[in-house]
């Protein structure tokens, strides 16, 4: 029984834009489960009613890869009406709009900015800093609320070696997604059960991620019909650290959720652990130990996040 999820929690920052402070709280402040996130097509309508039912904590309605340019517009408009409508529940909704250099991106970032519905905007391959301070201008400019966050994909050489200065670059990011699909092309690299290729890449992101305080969350399993390899890379994921991971079919949400959630026993030593730790301090004890293990004070941090998270996912209802 999975009754939680791994997640990340910062404090509020404050952003200096056109000479005006203000405070600015992105979404990752919010200490919310992040196991599975999943892309929706955004020129599919059935789709994005279907959206609405699924147990997936976040969803990344898409306006760049899964819809063609003699779409695009339309799938703006289409997306932009369904996340200012009623129905998506607590799940946390991106929009991927597409690269601000292609002829949609900056239509796509202006119209959503305006949006009500959404928690943030996702930004294709992004490369470096400028990118991102490019995106926010336009946020500001059309007027986006100041919560209304920026994911960055890193998908490319490039934004692997950024990475850190990405999620940096503005108080708005709340989110690094790794996309190895393009990454893999870029590298020549092969795509292996135990993605070795991809190992400093994935950790680089991990780092950066946690570096900046925002979440991080892992790449598609792009081959639907080998199951076990999916729940492998989902484990490999988040031994790496991830936050959650990418979906791209609906089959997937169990086992992510299940995966980067948080087990009743987890629950259980992470009570283990803070009882331990308050007993052994009144009673004076400089050293504290648990079933032969140490216990430290970042431990029970790390324990009490444990405890919050399962009760957030306790109350939370898609």
């Amino acid at each position: 029984m999975f009754v939680g999820a791994r997640g990340a929690c910062a404090p509020a920052r404050t952003v200096g834009l056109g000479g005006v402070l203000r405070s600015f709280s992105s979404a990752v402040s919010a200490n919310r489960p992040r196991r599975s996130y999943l892309y929706m097509p955004g020129s599919n309508q059935r789709a994005l009613e279907k959206a609405k039912t699924l147990p997936a904590d976040g969803l990344i309605l898409d306006l760049e890869d899964a819809v063609s340019p003699a779409a695009k517009e339309t799938a703006r408009e289409e997306v932009y009406a369904a996340v200012n409508g009623a129905g998506f529940g607590t799940r946390e909704v991106m929009v991927r709009v597409n690269h601000l250099e292609s002829p949609w991106g900056r239509d796509d970032a202006a119209k959503m900015s305006a949006s009500t519905g959404i928690d943030a905007l996702l930004l294709p391959k992004v490369e470096n800093a400028t990118e991102v301070e490019a995106l926010e201008r336009i946020m500001v400019d059309h007027g986006a609320r100041e919560d209304l966050g920026i994911a960055c994909m890193i998908e490319t050489p490039l934004g692997v070696l950024n990475a850190l200065s990405i999620a940096r670059a503005s108080p708005r990011v709340m989110a690094l997604v790794v996309g190895t699909t393009d990454l893999a092309q870029e590298l020549r690299a092969n795509h292996t059960r135990d993605r070795d290729p991809f190992a400093y890449s994935l950790s680089m992101c991990v780092l950066a991620a946690r570096a900046a305080n925002v979440a991080v969350l892992d790449s598609v399993h792009i081959h639907l019909d080998d199951e076990d390899e999916f729940v492998h890379h989902c484990r490999q994921g988040r031994d790496f650290g991830f936050d959650g991971k990418t979906l791209i079919h609906p089959k997937q949400i169990q086992a992510a959720n299940d995966i980067f959630g948080i087990s009743s026993g987890d629950v259980d030593h992470a009570r283990q652990v803070i009882e331990a730790f308050e007993s052994a301090t009144q009673a004076g004890h400089g050293v504290v130990t648990l079933h032969g293990k140490l216990v430290e004070r970042m431990h029970v941090t790390e324990a009490q996040r444990v405890l919050d998270m399962a009760g957030i996912l306790h109350n939370s209802v898609v």
